[in-house]
């Protein structure tokens, strides 16, 4: 793995994040938590950022995972501070990531990875939509839509990764959830913040492209 990459979009987002935290601070989020603060925002997105350029083969995915990373850097900080996945971060990220995913599907001429990445969107969307209607206590509207996102990232990977990303995103929501109760930070109906799950269990599910591509 060349380190280079990893550094420069590891600032590059770090960077964004810093940029973009006094609008996140003062105009998407109405709570005061340590979760919302500036150092915390770049920790976050500098981390997503060297995963992005790590998990991308290409300087076009790795536009496309860095977008990603800084979306979803922002959207972990307001879920564990305000239990929600606020639309002003969601919806932009959308045409933001399939512009670059379909810059990268240009480039490359492999334009299934695109289809791929598309029908895992809606098909992930479709299943949260439905889990949301049978439980809406468990997840929100914001859960569903970030599923889109969750989708296209770990479509454009591969069926494998879908069906792993979101298989662990509840197995971790779960866990975390048990924790906070065992622990007594939390009831049984308490609300948890499930987006980080879904995001952490995305990223167990892209590590998996690193680990059959060293098997390779």
């Amino acid at each position: 793995m060349d380190i280079v990459p990893v550094l420069i979009t590891a600032v590059a987002t770090g960077g964004l994040a810093a940029l973009l935290a006094p609008w996140v601070q003062v105009r998407v989020a109405t709570a005061r938590s340590a979760w919302l603060r500036t150092p915390v925002l770049v920790a976050l997105a500098a981390a997503g950022g060297a995963g992005a350029a790590a998990l991308a083969p290409t300087w076009p995915e790795a536009v496309a995972f860095a977008i990603l990373a800084l979306a979803w850097a922002l959207l972990v900080a307001v879920d564990l501070a305000e239990h929600r996945l606020p639309d002003r971060i969601v919806l932009p990220a959308y045409p933001a990531l399939f512009v670059a995913l379909t810059l990268a599907a240009a480039l490359s001429g492999d334009w299934s990875r695109l289809g791929r990445s598309a029908l895992a969107a809606v098909a992930l969307c479709a299943v949260y939509f439905v889990l949301a209607l049978i439980s809406p206590a468990g997840l929100g509207l914001g859960d569903v839509k970030l599923a889109g996102l969750v989708g296209a990232f770990l479509g454009w990977l591969g069926w494998q990764q879908v069906y792993l990303g979101t298989l662990a995103a509840f197995a971790v929501g779960g866990f975390v959830a048990a924790v906070l109760v065992v622990t007594r930070r939390a009831k049984r109906d308490s609300d948890v913040a499930f987006g980080p799950s879904m995001m952490l269990g995305a990223l167990i599910g892209a590590v998996w492209t690193l680990v059959l591509h060293g098997a390779n």
